[in-house]
């Protein structure tokens, strides 16, 4: 009862765990999806692509989580379009194309915010605020993430053709490679969009990636990989919740952070190539 204590008195730990697990459920596939694709920094760039549009957001309607997710999500989209397009049409390959946007989206939305807000609403852009989660919130991150499941349910077989194999799901004809990328894409945004209202553009990619990593080394197939990263994922947020509870630290950095240590487990320990097992 002792660790359940303060989800059992308090709303906003519940709250914040709700949000957590929401997100653990959505986000966590696509950062397995972005592992097996090679494509781990691109989540990473695409977080910090959201800041300016959810900077143009806050400076509009001040703290409005609705306005900062629409201006995220819009932000996050255009940076995914212009780098795909111009890893197309240029020499340029994608990571770097990515590097180049999201290098410049993160200081132009660190200057949005602080032409008009200060250093605590800069902070709360970038970190997020996860014990302050309302129920308007949970209502946006729950929908975005039953979208997002529903989407890869549909999506799932040709997202995982195109991941090993290209050429073929290219040769079936039945989905076009770039129409499954841009999909994918978009989901990553909305889960990051979802993640920046919980744990700020900075903290949310944690959450996304660091599960799906770790999963990696304990299993070998696919599914089980998921499902494991879900699982990871959910631990990460309870008992970073818990830490944060019984030792004042910041929560949101505190559940990204649980999540580092079973990453670092994972690697050590894991019986998929960890490297307790392997030496």
């Amino acid at each position: 009862m002792t660790l359940l204590q303060p989800f059992i008195e308090f709303s906003f730990m519940r709250r914040a765990l709700v949000a957590c697990v929401a997100l653990a459920l959505s986000a966590t596939p696509l950062g397995v999806f972005l592992s097996l694709r090679r494509m781990s920094l691109i989540g990473d760039a695409l977080s910090h692509a959201v800041l300016p549009g959810a900077a143009v957001g806050y400076l509009i309607s001040g703290l409005s989580l609705v306005a900062m997710g629409i201006g995220g999500l819009i932000a996050g989209l255009a940076v995914a379009l212009l780098s795909g397009a111009v890893s197309r049409y240029t020499p340029l390959k994608e990571d770097a194309s990515f590097a180049g946007f999201y290098l410049g989206s993160l200081a132009l939305g660190v200057t949005l915010v602080s032409l008009r807000g200060s250093s605590v609403d800069l902070l709360h852009v970038l970190f997020g605020s996860l014990l302050a989660v309302d129920n308007p919130a949970i209502l946006l991150v729950g929908a975005i993430a039953a979208f997002t499941l529903l989407t890869l349910a549909i999506i799932y077989r040709p997202l995982v053709i195109d991941a090993f194999d290209p050429d073929f799901l290219r040769a079936q004809g039945k989905w076009s490679a770039p129409l499954v990328h841009g999909i994918f894409l978009t989901l990553v945004v909305l889960n990051l969009v979802a993640g920046f209202q919980v744990l700020g553009t900075l903290m949310s990619v944690g959450l996304m990636m660091l599960p799906a990593a770790s999963a990696r080394f304990w299993s070998r197939h696919l599914a089980c990989m998921i499902g494991v990263a879900m699982l990871l994922a959910i631990f990460a947020a309870f008992t970073g919740l818990l830490a944060s509870w019984h030792f004042a630290l910041p929560a949101g950095p505190a559940v990204v952070l649980s999540a580092a240590l079973l990453f670092l487990i994972s690697v050590l320990t894991g019986p998929c190539g960890g490297l307790l097992r392997r030496h």
